[in-house]
């Protein structure tokens, strides 16, 4: 979770998806850098062939690219660095750790975040990563109901638990 808070209370939490194993989000004290409403990774993304289709989902800026192909660097938008090359931003949330370091939210929480802070505000990261499979990485993608994928990014995007953030976050 990541947590705003304003005067020692906290305000806002909203669910996140941190560095996985091998690319652990640094624990420790920091303070926002710098700010970037659209952002793109200068290292991660994908690949996709002449025709447009993705080669390699999970690709990195040095991997080979097929022939009229390109690298399509991921978007990171609402971008808050705060060590080195990790910051936190909008991103796709499956239940795990599951960033090269960085410290993805739902969209509506990264705005609120984005427009809440300023470079300089501090950041603190605590907690740790397990090692070896998590919870929901060995779940199947296809639910025996309906025939609709189970993979979260084709249902509603909050649940009961994580409801968007009031309207006067919102830019």
């Amino acid at each position: 979770m990541a947590y705003l808070l304003q005067d020692g209370r906290q305000v806002l939490a909203s669910p996140i998806s941190s560095g996985r194993y091998g690319h652990l989000t640094q624990n420790g004290s920091f303070k926002v850098l710098d700010k970037e409403r659209t952002h793109y990774s200068s290292m991660y993304g994908k690949i996709v062939d002449a025709q447009g289709n993705t080669v390699a989902a999970d690709a990195d800026a040095d991997m080979s690219v097929p022939r009229g192909g390109k690298f399509v660097p991921a978007p990171m938008h609402y971008f808050m660095r705060f060590n080195g090359a990790d910051g936190m931003h909008a991103g796709y949330l499956p239940g795990y750790p599951a960033s090269h370091g960085c410290v993805r939210m739902p969209e509506q929480y990264a705005i609120a975040f984005f427009n809440s802070v300023s470079v300089g505000t501090p950041v603190t990261v605590f907690g740790r990563t397990p090692t070896g499979r998590y919870l929901g990485q060995s779940q199947s993608r296809f639910p025996g109901q309906g025939g609709r994928f189970a993979d979260p990014r084709f249902g509603p995007p909050f649940g009961p638990r994580f409801a968007p953030p009031p309207p006067p976050w919102w830019p």
